[in-house]
């Protein structure tokens, strides 16, 4: 089949998956050296949208953890990867200004 993505959309995406990829890593290593590792990978999924369709109760009672200290540590989760993020997306362009309008573009290049 061929692919309805033109030569600059699958390009443009390519960059998007590349540099979102590289934040998780880096909030991953982050993560890691503060002895927390594991609980990033329990709540990966609140980022990547793959969260097996476990609830934060379940996840809780898989880290032993409250379901409102599962929703503390999501929200801190997505904070620093948004704080991660944000200066990536910074080094891309010329303005600093520049930067929210570059990050709807990186998003609207994962819609299909």
């Amino acid at each position: 089949p061929v692919d309805a993505m033109s030569a600059d959309r699958v390009l443009e995406r390519t960059w998007a998956l590349t540099l979102l990829g590289e934040v998780l890593r880096e909030v991953r290593a982050d993560y890691e050296r503060l002895g927390k590792g594991r609980l990033f990978e329990a709540l990966k999924g609140a980022l990547t949208g793959d969260s097996g369709g476990a609830s934060y109760a379940e996840l809780g009672a898989e880290l032993s953890m409250t379901e409102g200290a599962v929703k503390v540590a999501v929200h801190r989760l997505r904070r620093r990867y948004r704080d991660t993020l944000r200066p990536h997306v910074a080094a891309t362009v010329a303005d600093p200004e520049d930067v929210d309008e570059e990050l709807r573009c990186l998003f609207a290049a994962l819609k299909s």
